[in-house]
């Protein structure tokens, strides 16, 4: 077993991984994004919302700005847009849901197709705090819980 508590096979890189949270605003994108730093190339990363109804959150690109995470380029997606612009969503390796309404969703593509699906419980950091100060220190809890899980499951990385 590793520090994690996993046996060593959770340590394997997967070829492929998407992220998904409710908008594709905050936790999926900062998912992606740092697991693209820590793991390069070796793994193909994208991420999802069940909706795409809002666009990148500021304080998630300014959280992982700090950690050399860019994310004010992401464009935000649905499941819905990846499968119309020709993304086969079970073609991945493994899908992580940060939210219960995408574990919802990932498990419902799983039953037409295997799809190993794991839940993350992540802090959902929007509306928390009252100034600025506060709003992203609840951003940054988020950044590191999810790289305190990425590190955990897939190993240190080269970032």
């Amino acid at each position: 077993m590793n520090a994690g508590g996993k046996i060593g096979a959770a340590r394997t890189l997967p070829q492929s991984v998407l992220f998904c949270c409710d908008h594709n605003s905050v936790r999926s994108p900062m998912a992606e994004g740092i697991m693209k730093k820590l793991y390069g190339q070796r793994a193909y990363v994208q991420s999802a919302g069940v909706k795409s109804d809002l666009e990148i959150d500021g304080f998630a690109v300014a959280v992982c700005n700090e950690i050399g995470v860019r994310l004010d380029r992401h464009r935000v997606r649905s499941f819905d847009e990846m499968e119309q612009w020709g993304d086969d969503l079970s073609s991945f390796d493994l899908v992580v849901a940060l939210s219960p309404a995408s574990q919802r969703r990932a498990l419902e593509l799983g039953r037409y197709s295997h799809l190993d699906v794991e839940y993350w419980p992540i802090l959902d950091p929007t509306g928390l705090g009252d100034g600025r100060e506060q709003r992203l220190g609840a951003y940054r809890t988020t950044r590191d819980m999810i790289l305190e899980r990425l590190t955990g499951r897939f190993g240190a990385g080269a970032g």
